[in-house]
């Protein structure tokens, strides 16, 4: 998974990077998905549909910008193996911040409806790391950036 843009980037740039997000995301959703317990079988595939469905809108912004959408790769490397139940709720979090991170970008650099919907979908992120992680963060799609920070 790649980091996000620097917020200096301007939209199409943010854009970009939040659909490559999206793409890793969706990738990774197909490893928690295979992995998740049953009880939580159910959230897994819905964060995987709004996922898609965020991919599939930024696709089309990305075109609307003037871009030539990035496309998926072939395969992400994740940030750890991912065996277990517990592994899987663990890496769906992790996903989710850093979807979350991208959006994070794409609000500081965009205005009107694209901004709404870049606050919606990091509201969104936030909301599904939250559940996954069973607790929230205070600035999320910053929580990288600050831990970044503080070990540099």
């Amino acid at each position: 998974m790649k980091p996000s843009p620097s917020p200096a980037r301007g939209p199409l740039q943010a854009a970009q990077a939040a659909l490559a997000a999206e793409h890793a995301a969706t990738y990774a959703y197909g490893v928690i998905g295979a992995r998740v317990a049953q009880a939580r079988a159910n959230e897994a595939r819905e964060a995987y549909g709004a996922h898609l469905a965020r991919r599939d809108r930024l696709t089309r912004t990305v075109r609307e910008l003037g871009g030539a959408p990035q496309p998926a790769e072939a395969a992400y490397a994740l940030p750890f193996e991912v065996r277990t139940p517990a592994d899987s709720e663990r890496l769906a979090a992790v996903v989710e911040d850093r979807v979350a991170g991208a959006y994070s970008d794409l609000v500081r650099s965009a205005d009107g409806q694209l901004r709404r919907e870049a606050a919606d979908a990091l509201s969104a992120a936030a909301v599904r790391a939250a559940r996954w992680r069973g607790v929230g963060v205070a600035f999320p799609g910053l929580t990288e950036r600050a831990q970044a920070a503080r070990t540099s």
